[in-house]
């Protein structure tokens, strides 16, 4: 297994810890979210380091080059490519298309005073269907020009 790995997991350990104290130590408003990124540092981070110990050890050294040697036939088999390709299009239409209705709903509940502030969340919605459209385009366009 690379070292890379096991830098990755002690990083994601080193934040989770740094925000643990910090939630620990300040009283803010944010301290949810500080319990939540330390959770979600230190048990990833401990896992990452595991499997690196776990994959590295003699006993698993061949079960992890076959592992590895099935993952790569896997990533470049050409049904699976074109599948994944097109279930990243549905994927992005239907995203298209919740937002698009997200942005009715939350404009009609403004409109009967239901939600206070639906013209924010409105134009939020908005401009983010735009930037997503425009980096569907954006993103077509460059990967035309590679190939």
């Amino acid at each position: 297994m690379k070292k890379s790995n096991l830098i990755t997991g002690i990083l994601y350990v080193l934040f989770g810890v740094a925000c643990l104290l910090t939630a620990l130590v300040i009283e803010t408003k944010l301290e949810g979210i500080l319990w939540g990124f330390a959770g979600a540092g230190i048990m990833p981070g401990l896992v990452m380091i595991y499997q690196y110990f776990y994959w590295s050890s003699p006993v698993n050294k061949e079960r992890y080059a076959e592992l590895m040697e099935n993952k790569r036939i896997e990533v470049h088999d050409e049904l699976k490519t074109m599948i994944r390709d097109k279930s990243g299009r549905y994927a992005y239409l239907l995203g298209l298309l919740v937002i698009s209705f997200s942005i009715l709903v939350f404009g009609i509940l403004g409109a009967l005073e239901v939600i206070a502030n639906a013209r924010m969340i409105v134009l939020y919605l908005s401009a983010y269907l735009l930037f997503q459209f425009i980096a569907g385009v954006v993103i077509f366009n460059q990967l035309m020009k590679k190939y």
